[in-house]
């Protein structure tokens, strides 16, 4: 298996790496790339990797729930604006309204199809989150980045990653399979209001303590030099090995760590709109360091995207794809995820075309391949549940063909089109 995942990766990594260039002008993105080399070693084609998704839960929760992490401290730090800033209500919104009516509507959708309510809200659990790992084309472009199309996909992808949780474990207690207490106290008192409001404290007070300590290190003591790598996965760790001991949602807490994170370069450089360029700082000020940490965490990103879609493509068959699980993943694409954002986002300050742009880009990816496998190692068995999975993966891999090959040349778009208004305007 080792050196299996040697000469797959290995040859992944420099074909990408040598042909990056190129790429860029193809009509697709690099996870259609790694889902199809995953397909081609899986066992329908080469049968060199063999994975069973009910089995193997347990492995792709760890490896999907690490890739999730990584990401979610990656678009905190990208995410250079204040807390208090009116930008922030717009993903907000969507991480909430838009999720919740998602997930009711994709419930409705599944149960109109046969599940079970229990099925068909598990269903419509994991599948609500957006991804942060896939969607780097409709995200911020740098810290500075002040767009509110860019700026509400990207703290969207970074919040419901967590707040879909609570919604995963109602369907499970639906399902049997999670106490919900008596008249369901449990699930609204522990994990929805403890959960979700305890990680967002957690990871805010990790990151900021984290951020004030290793500056006070630099400048006072000229200690921590040079190891924003080990910093890194440091805090990640220890912020999310918090909250799970506190029972609340790590996801939440690593996402809010690296907004806290940014939060202390802003305060620090008092620089409203761009953060200074790595070679023209200090090792010792927040922007170096802020910066130095993100350049990581976004290496680790692309390595984390290759390796859950090279799974994801070799649990991929021909009997994944069937009326059901289409017609699921067409429901969510076309139907329920552009009404939910279009009915949240009435009398926001997005423009017309920012909103459509908003109700297109809803990404499903790693986030959901997670969720999957949570359900499916904490119990969820049985033919239902075999209904849902395929239709999660399903709508993964429409969702990396159909917005990976539209996300590039429609924001390549967008932004010429932004810069021509900022100049009529000018």
């Amino acid at each position: 298996m080792l050196t299996l995942w040697c000469l797959v990766i290995g040859l992944l990594l420099i074909g990408m790496g040598l042909t990056d260039t190129m790429r860029r002008g193809l009509p697709f993105s690099s996870a259609a790339l790694y889902l199809l080399a995953g397909w081609l070693i899986g066992p329908q084609v080469s049968g060199l990797l063999h994975l069973d998704l009910f089995a193997d839960a347990r492995l792709l929760e760890v490896l999907t729930e690490a890739a999730v992490l990584i990401s979610l401290f990656a678009v905190g730090l990208r995410l250079r604006v204040r807390l208090t800033d009116r930008l922030w209500l717009t993903p907000v919104l969507l991480a909430s309204l838009a999720m919740l009516l998602t997930i009711g509507g994709l419930t409705a959708v599944g149960f109109g199809l046969g599940l079970s309510l229990g099925a068909a809200l598990l269903l419509a659990a994991v599948l609500a989150p957006t991804d942060p790992v896939l969607a780097s084309d409709v995200q911020v472009d740098n810290p500075g980045d002040r767009d509110r199309l860019r700026f509400s996909l990207s703290g969207e992808g970074g919040l419901n990653d967590g707040t879909a949780f609570p919604f995963v474990m109602l369907a499970l207690g639906v399902l049997g399979l999670h106490d919900l207490g008596s008249g369901a106290w449990r699930w609204w008192g522990v994990d929805l209001l403890w959960a979700v409001t305890g990680g967002l404290v957690i990871g805010w007070l990790m990151g900021w303590t984290f951020s004030r300590a290793v500056l006070h290190l630099r400048r006072r003591r000229e200690q921590a030099f040079g190891m924003e790598s080990f910093l890194t996965l440091g805090l990640i760790a220890l912020t999310y090995g918090l909250a799970l001991t506190a029972q609340t949602y790590g996801f939440l807490a690593v996402f809010v760590a690296g907004l806290a994170m940014r939060s202390v370069e802003y305060a620090d450089s008092g620089q409203r709109d761009s953060v200074p360029p790595a070679e023209g700082t200090s090792p010792a000020t927040s922007a170096y360091m802020a910066r130095a940490v993100l350049d990581f965490t976004l290496d680790i990103e692309r390595l984390a995207e290759l390796t859950v879609m090279l799974l994801i493509g070799a649990l991929l068959s021909a009997s994944t794809f069937d009326a059901f699980t289409l017609g699921i993943a067409a429901a969510l694409l076309f139907v329920v995820r552009p009404m939910a954002v279009r009915l949240t986002l009435i009398g926001s300050p997005l423009t017309l075309t920012q909103r459509r742009l908003a109700a297109w880009f809803g990404i499903r990816g790693v986030g959901s391949a997670y969720y999957l496998a949570y359900v499916l190692s904490h119990g969820a068995t049985g033919v239902e549940t075999a209904r849902v999975a395929d239709a999660v993966l399903a709508t993964i891999v429409a969702s990396v063909l159909l917005h990976g090959a539209s996300a590039t040349p429609v924001m390549r778009l967008y932004r010429r089109a932004r810069r021509g208004n900022a100049r009529g305007d000018g």
